[in-house]
Formats: C-alpha cells, structure tokens, sequence
C-alpha cells in the first residue's frame, strides 16, 4: 500500500516493541530499563518540523515510558487497557477522523486499534497477527530506528531538506 504524507494527520506510536527492542532490564532494586534508538529521536523532531502531531499509546504505565516521550516531547497516554479507547480520546482531542491516523503497533493488544486507524504499519519483528493486518511491514525491527524508517524510506521524507533548509521570504 503507498501512503501519502499528506493524508496523514497524526502519528501514533506503541511504546514497547515499537520505540524499543521490547526488552526490559530491571536492577537489583526492581529499576527497569529499556533500549530505545536515537534515530527514532531525530525523527520526532522531522514531525514537529512538519507539524503533524505524534502521541505515544502504551498499555504499559512506567516512568520510562514518560521520561522517554518527555525526551522525545511527545504526548503519552499510558496505563490504558483498551487501546481502542485511547485512540478515540486522542482523535476526539485533536479534532481528526481514525481514518487519518498512521497507528504504529507489534503485538496482539495492538490488534483492534489497527483495525480503526486507517495506516497501519508495524516493525519487522511483530507478531505474526500484526503484519497480517498492517499496511506496510518495515524492514526495520522494534527499538532500532521504526520512526525513521517509516518517515525516511516509506514516506519518502528529506530528513536535510526538513531539518535543515533556511526557510525563504
């Protein structure tokens, strides 16, 4: 399926398995971590630059998940069960039809938001149920880059040109 940057109205992106490799690494003292790509980072900034706005939707209610989309300065509803419900509250908040949204997920509890938005795309490593029901299955696995690829090789985007161009008078 081609997709079109332009029909897009807003981004929404799974936390675990999507903006990390769904790893989780927890201390001596119950501390978790996780690993997450920096290039997904400069991404974020390529949407804000394009003024098409990007919300984290997690099921997972962590610190991590909001200090990395304070870092990312990226809006995150977390701790929701029903992904489906979070999906209507951000569509209802920003004024845009689910068919307008591009819905970035890899795991079962994905599967019935994908099924409302109209772009699905999931990484290379999702559940097998997932890249059945995606639009465009990335090349790229979760954690390692699935924002940059999508903006960079699937939407085709100049990350220089955006980024970096001096806007003409």
């Amino acid at each position: 399926m081609e997709i079109s940057i332009e029909r897009i109205q807003i981004f929404v992106f799974d936390f675990d398995g999507v903006l990390t490799n769904n790893d989780v690494y927890i201390d001596q003292d119950g501390k978790e971590s996780v690993s997450c790509s920096r290039a997904d980072g400069l991404a974020f900034d390529v949407l804000r630059k394009l003024h098409k706005p990007a919300y984290i939707l997690s099921t997972e209610e962590n610190l991590v998940v909001k200090a990395r989309a304070d870092k990312l300065k990226v809006p995150v509803i977390q701790g929701i069960f029903n992904k489906v419900d979070g999906i209507k509250q951000i569509a209802r908040k920003e004024g845009f039809n689910l068919s307008s949204i591009l819905y970035v997920g890899n795991d079962i509890n994905d599967y019935n938001v994908m099924k409302l938005c109209g772009y699905t795309v999931c990484p290379s490593d999702s559940h097998e149920v997932i890249k059945s029901i995606s639009d465009i299955v990335l090349k790229t696995a979760g954690g390692k880059g699935v924002v940059r690829e999508l903006l960079e090789h699937t939407l085709n985007i100049n990350f220089t040109k955006v980024l970096y161009s001096t806007p003409t008078n």
